[in-house]
């Protein structure tokens, strides 16, 4: 291993023996090893296995795991580093004599009995959590059991019966009627499945047969609260869902019903209180006074907040949860929607039929959820695969720079004429996403490189400045007061008399504000993977990393390629694909265990 600059940033300082060996290696972060070395020294924790332990603790949630495994971390441990390290070199404790070491530690409860329940670190086996995360893995899976296991709804049959057919038509085997049924004869229903397979056209159908069912039995009509994680996701849901209202075969009375239910955040939900991400006004001793809980996008919930929120539902209410396992997790602690539609339920339907990809997506992203990386490189055949290194191909990609542009002078086409309509529709037909956000391929660079090829084929182009007419705008913090949330996209327009305006869809209308009112915004020519989810365009272009990527993953990788609607363009070497399908993200979590 090289030798270490004692001024770099990810050094941390005073660390010396164990932590100073793994900080150096990557494996851990400054603030690891600091707060281990705190906890050590306010219990007289002198044992260096026990205080390297606790650090690689404090690091799991960092990267999503609920805890550390110790029987396996000598093998699964990430670098935050270039260089390659080689972890057996690490002078890592005995694995088989280290779950011992700590089970004297003031530092550690030890079992799942809540021994030693005033200290900061529990060992479970080899499993190490932070106490918090332990609670909230057990609250969860104890919420979630009964949640399951109580008895079913009351069920008029005949009603039941004919809303299902009228809804869903006669084949008593289609997926998402054996969803819907199973959110109204359960108190827990999960409804799973990828992009264009109806889950939230199956969310209308549930709530309208819910509210027949509360008109057959004489009850109120039911409390329904539709929710997401992201702003963004909220309005898509409640938008989805009034659309399909429309369609439905139902009275004109439930029809107005559907049309003025709302969406919120789930933070919005269990009622925000400024200065904690951790506590809400509704809990286990305030209950949501909702019958029925409706929550999308739920693979990007972490085990925190789907703790709070399954701990706020009522013991007679019902939760559904709609999303897609094989989507990116939250980019905190846990993997939630995974952990349980790979439980044993009968309330669990995965929804498989697609309905609206084009040019083989559909297959070629259940290649990628199966593993089958053979499958993978056959389904490329019908889309355009560009196997090249983007760091190393740059005339290759002219096809990618040639559709990115394209685009965005359609975009600024419109946007000239104040078509506002038009170019947001536009800004719809094409994306261009990148892995990471900086480095020569990551957003960054992209969205510089498009905007000096457009700055240089189109007159005056950024005359106006920094909100020049055609600039696609992303918006990057939630603005309740505009009706504006974090991965909203508008596009500047002109305005007449020389202004300019910020055009934004809002519930299928356009809406055109002084960009002056708008806080957090970026150009959007180019984003992340991640950013994307929730979003489809018409063509997406994927920029795939080097295949030593960190996050370069199955899940990146079908949440990538499931982004486009119709067309997909891919640029990756053969290595990086067959990496990316041979890893798929594995949380060190206990939740699934706990439901089985």
């Amino acid at each position: 291993m090289t030798a270490t600059d004692v001024f770099e940033a990810r050094l941390a300082l005073h660390a010396g023996g164990l932590l100073r060996a793994f900080n150096d290696a990557g494996v851990l972060a400054p603030a690891d090893v600091h707060v281990a070395r705190r906890l050590a020294e306010l219990t007289g924790e002198a044992d260096e296995s026990v205080v390297l332990a606790a650090a690689l603790a404090v690091r799991a949630p960092r990267l999503g795991h609920v805890y550390v495994d110790l029987a396996t971390i000598h093998r699964s441990a990430t670098v935050d580093v270039e260089e390659p390290v080689d972890l057996a070199t690490l002078p890592w404790p005995p694995a088989d004599a280290w779950p011992g070491r700590l089970h004297a530690s003031p530092l550690v409860g030890v079992g799942e009995d809540g021994a030693g329940a005033d200290r900061p670190l529990r060992l479970v086996g080899t499993s190490l959590y932070l106490d918090r995360y332990w609670r909230e893995e057990r609250r969860l899976a104890a919420d979630l059991v009964a949640l399951r296991d109580r008895p079913p709804a009351e069920v008029d049959e005949a009603r039941l019966a004919a809303g299902l057919a009228r809804l869903f038509g006669e084949a008593p085997g289609d997926r998402q009627r054996l969803a819907a049924e199973a959110a109204v004869r359960r108190r827990f229903a999960v409804v799973a499945g990828g992009p264009g397979t109806g889950k939230t056209t199956t969310v209308a159908r549930i709530v309208a047969l819910l509210h027949e069912q509360a008109a057959a039995t004489g009850a109120a009509p039911p409390l329904v609260a539709l929710a997401a994680p992201t702003g963004k996701a909220a309005a898509r849901l409640v938008e989805s869902v009034h659309e399909e209202a429309g369609n439905l075969a139902v009275g004109e009375d439930l029809r107005e019903r559907l049309l003025a239910l709302d969406a919120s955040t789930l933070h919005r939900l269990l009622g925000w209180k400024p200065g904690t991400h951790s506590r809400f006004r509704h809990d286990r001793g305030n209950r949501l006074p909702h019958d029925v809980v409706i929550v999308d996008e739920t693979s990007m919930v972490p085990l925190s907040q789907m703790a709070r929120l399954v701990e706020a539902i009522r013991a007679d209410a019902r939760l559904v949860l709609v999303g897609d396992p094989g989507q990116l997790a939250s980019i905190e602690a846990g993997a939630v929607l995974g952990d349980i539609v790979a439980s044993p339920d009968d309330g669990i339907v995965v929804l498989d039929e697609v309905f609206r990809y084009g040019r083989g997506i559909d297959v070629l992203a259940e290649a990628i959820r199966a593993g089958d990386a053979d499958a993978v490189l056959d389904g490329l055949a019908a889309v355009t695969w560009i196997p090249v290194d983007a760091a190393r191909a740059e005339e290759e990609l002219a096809p990618v720079h040639d559709a990115a542009v394209a685009a965005a002078r359609s975009v600024t086409e419109a946007a000239r004429a104040g078509a506002g309509a038009d170019a947001i529709r536009e800004l719809g037909r094409f994306r261009l996403l990148c892995a990471h956000r900086r480095g020569d391929h990551g957003v960054s660079a992209w969205t510089t490189r498009i905007e000096s090829r457009l700055a240089a084929e189109l007159p005056d182009f950024g005359a106006e400045g920094d909100w020049y007419v055609g600039r696609p705008l992303l918006v990057t913090q939630n603005d309740y007061g505009l009706r504006l949330f974090n991965g909203d996209t508008g596009v500047v327009v002109a305005a007449g008399a020389g202004q300019v305006a910020a055009a934004f869809e809002r519930g299928g209308e356009v809406a055109e504000l002084s960009p002056t009112r708008l806080a957090a915004v970026e150009t959007v020519y180019a984003m992340t993977v991640h950013k994307s989810q929730g979003s489809q365009f018409d063509t997406a272009a994927v920029i795939l990393p080097d295949p030593s990527s960190r996050i370069l993953t199955r899940e990146l990788l079908y949440t990538a390629v499931t982004r486009a609607r119709r067309e997909l363009i891919l640029v990756g070497t053969e290595e990086a694909i067959r990496a990316a399908v041979a890893r798929p993200v594995a949380r060190a979590s206990g939740l699934r265990w706990r439901l089985a």
